[in-house]
């Protein structure tokens, strides 16, 4: 792996064989825009195939994990067949790649971690929070159906009724909160996080590789079964991408105003 191929993610090799996955454009929050989504998607691969790798530790630059899509993203997507139709692939390469990817991965949440932040984040083999973090999937708020990770799962992290009230609502939950609710392994102080997450990483790199790799490919089978739920509900997403719903969602964003969905006015 070319450690300077990617650059809205720095790369850095630590001792052991621990990579170090940065998402680096902390002026933005570490939002995704179309170039950040690419690299997310294909970094996995890159991982999976690196000899020089055992473990990936990702994690946010500045304060936050990452703030989801970038809001000129979401804008240039809405009613555009073509950019829809491109996500919906892209969008499948980041769960599915993490998911095969045969090396552990680690997430250490320093921040806010909302829309492919959190795919990122909640996909990982192991997830570190910072306690005063907030994760969440603020699709409906933005009036487009939850996609990308969540329906495939929040559910089998943290149950079908918290999973309905989270992606239905829109609401945020605390890393205390998810750590509560069992979607994700430890909630700690901020600044032990990344420590935290270096840590387990060190001793996952130092351990039995093939009995690790084997672990997690069987234990992803779960998700693998439920392939299908994800697959439509990407596709679910990226319908109501053409629709009104959205272009009032991003608008009221841009102007700091709670929504009025046409379809809520009908």
């Amino acid at each position: 792996m070319n450690l300077n191929d990617y650059r809205q993610l720095t790369l850095s090799r630590r001792d052991n064989g621990v990579l170090l996955i940065t998402i680096d454009r902390p002026e933005k929050y570490n939002a995704a825009d179309e170039e950040m989504h690419a690299e997310l998607a294909a970094i996995w691969r890159d991982v999976s195939s690196d000899k020089e790798t055992r473990v990936a530790v990702i994690t946010g630059a500045g304060r936050a994990f990452s703030a989801g899509g970038d809001l000129a993203m979401v804008e240039r997507m809405a009613g555009d067949y073509d950019r829809v139709s491109h996500m919906l692939g892209e969008m499948s390469d980041l769960v599915y790649n993490m998911i095969n990817c045969d090396k552990p991965i680690v997430s250490a949440i320093n921040g806010v971690a909302v829309g492919a932040g959190a795919v990122a984040a909640l996909l990982a083999d192991i997830a570190i929070v910072a306690e005063d973090a907030r994760i969440g999937d603020g699709h409906v708020k933005l009036g487009v159906a939850a996609g990308d990770h969540a329906a495939i799962i929040w559910p089998l992290l943290a149950g079908m009724a918290k999973a309905k009230y989270y992606l239905m609502t829109g609401e945020m939950i605390t890393g205390v909160d998810a750590e509560r609710i069992g979607l994700v392994a430890k909630a700690l102080p901020r600044e032990q996080v990344l420590d935290e997450a270096l840590r387990i990483a060190d001793g996952l790199a130092a351990g039995a590789q093939q009995a690790i790799r084997l672990t997690k490919r069987s234990l992803n089978n779960w998700l693998r079964q439920a392939g299908p739920v994800f697959d439509q509900s990407a596709a679910y997403e990226m319908l109501t991408f053409l629709g009104p719903d959205v272009v009032e969602g991003y608008t009221a964003l841009r102007e700091k105003r709670a929504p009025r969905f046409p379809s809520a006015e009908s």
